[in-house]
């Protein structure tokens, strides 16, 4: 993807933090990031970004729908870009970990319920929470 013509398909000007930014959260590794973790990527890259304009692009990449944010429990904001299909989460409450999943049959009950109750849904997020259980939990106990 074009980070410029990302950034001015959404109204923002072309900038140097704008495009490390978006650069660092197009990498797949880099999918339910935090802030605080978007700017130790630029520091071990050597850009002198500092964090209040880390949270600065954020907001502006969440306003203008090139990110999604998440509020996963017991902790900080997390983004991820935003043109992916619809996806829910299962994360781990002990390490974190995020996974991403799709359910049709979850998705086709969701409708009905809505339905049911005259709903008709024009968004949604499922957020499944949980503890590792394959003995991989980075949580380092």
């Amino acid at each position: 993807m074009d980070q410029n013509k990302e950034l001015k398909k959404a109204g923002l000007k072309v900038t140097l933090p704008r495009l490390k930014i978006l650069q660092i959260l197009q990498d797949p590794e880099n999918q339910h990031i935090s802030a605080e973790d978007v700017y130790k990527i630029l520091i071990e890259q050597g850009e002198e970004i500092g964090l209040a304009t880390v949270y600065r692009v954020l907001n502006q990449f969440d306003d203008a729908g090139i990110l999604n944010r998440h509020h996963f429990e017991g902790g900080k904001s997390v983004f991820e870009i935003s043109h992916k299909e619809h996806h829910d989460h299962l994360v781990c409450l002990k390490c974190g970990k995020v996974i991403e999943f799709e359910d049709d049959v979850i998705e086709e009950r969701q409708e009905m319920v809505a339905k049911k109750h005259n709903i008709k849904l024009t968004h949604h997020s499922l957020y499944l929470y949980g503890e590792c259980t394959d003995g991989n939990c980075d949580a380092g106990e």
